[in-house]
C-alpha cells in the first residue's frame, strides 16, 4: 500500500504529465472548438462542440467538401477579448486556452466548408442555380433547407496555397463570397487552417461523425 505522503509527492508530476499530453494532443492531433453562430446549420448547430483532426493538415491535404476550422484570415471577425474584469476568470481561461479546451481569443477562428482548392475555377451559378467547380455542377445536400447555393454571383480561380470556403447556411454566412476585396480576395491561406471537423461531441443529442464528401467526382 502506498503511503499518503508518496501520493502527494507524485500529484504535481501527474498534473505536469497530463498537461504535457494535453498540449501534445492539441498541437498535433485533435483540438476542440465551440460553434458560436448558425453559419454552418444544419450540419453544425449553435453551441455545438466539435472535434478537429489536425493530423492530415500537417501535410496540407485538404479536399473539397471538408469542413475546416481556420484562423481569421483578414479581419473577417471583430475582436472579442475578455471583458469580465475578473483576474481569476482571466487566468482560468488562459489555462484552458493553453491546454486546448478553449480557442485563443487573440486568434479568432471560423468554420466553413471547402468548395474550391488551389487551381479550381468556382463559378456561380449554372442555369439550374448550382455552383460549378471546373465546369462540373456540384450537388450540395448539406445546404440549409430553403437556401440557394448562392444569391451572389462570382467567378474565381483559387490561387496556389489558398481555399475558397462557404457556409452551409448560405444566407447566414459571411464567407469567401463577401470578402473578395480583402488581401486574399476572399480566399483562405492554407497556413491559417487548423484542421478538419470530424465529429460533433457535445451536446450528446447532436453527437455525430462528419464524413468526407467528394464534391467533384
Amino acid at each position: 500500500m502506498r503511503r499518503k505522503g508518496s501520493l502527494l509527492q507524485e500529484f504535481p508530476i501527474l498534473v505536469l504529465v497530463a498537461l504535457v499530453v494535453s498540449l501534445f494532443i492539441k498541437t498535433f492531433l485533435v483540438q476542440f472548438f465551440y460553434i458560436p453562430s448558425g453559419s454552418m446549420e444544419n450540419t453544425l448547430q449553435i453551441q455545438d462542440r466539435v472535434a478537429v483532426n489536425k493530423l492530415p493538415f500537417l501535410s496540407k491535404q485538404i479536399s473539397r467538401g471538408d469542413v475546416v476550422v481556420f484562423r481569421d484570415p483578414a479581419k473577417w471577425l471583430p475582436f472579442y477579448g475578455d471583458t469580465s474584469g475578473n483576474k481569476i476568470i482571466a487566468e482560468a481561461k488562459s489555462v484552458l486556452v493553453a491546454v486546448g479546451v478553449l480557442p485563443n481569443p487573440a486568434k479568432q477562428y471560423l468554420v466553413k466548408r471547402v468548395i474550391g482548392i488551389a487551381g479550381d475555377r468556382v463559378v456561380c451559378c449554372t442555369k439550374a442555380g448550382l455552383i460549378e467547380v471546373n465546369g462540373t455542377a456540384i450537388t450540395e445536400p448539406y445546404i440549409f433547407k430553403g437556401n440557394a447555393p448562392s444569391d451572389m454571383k462570382f467567378d474565381i480561380t483559387v490561387a496556389k496555397g489558398k481555399l475558397w470556403v462557404m457556409g452551409d447556411h448560405r444566407s447566414a454566412s459571411a464567407d469567401s463570397r463577401y470578402h473578395q476585396e480583402d488581401i486574399n480576395k476572399g480566399m483562405v491561406p492554407l497556413s491559417r487552417v487548423t484542421g478538419r471537423v470530424f465529429a460533433v461531441i457535445w451536446p450528446f443529442k447532436n453527437l455525430t461523425y462528419l464524413p468526407q464528401i467528394d464534391l467533384v467526382k
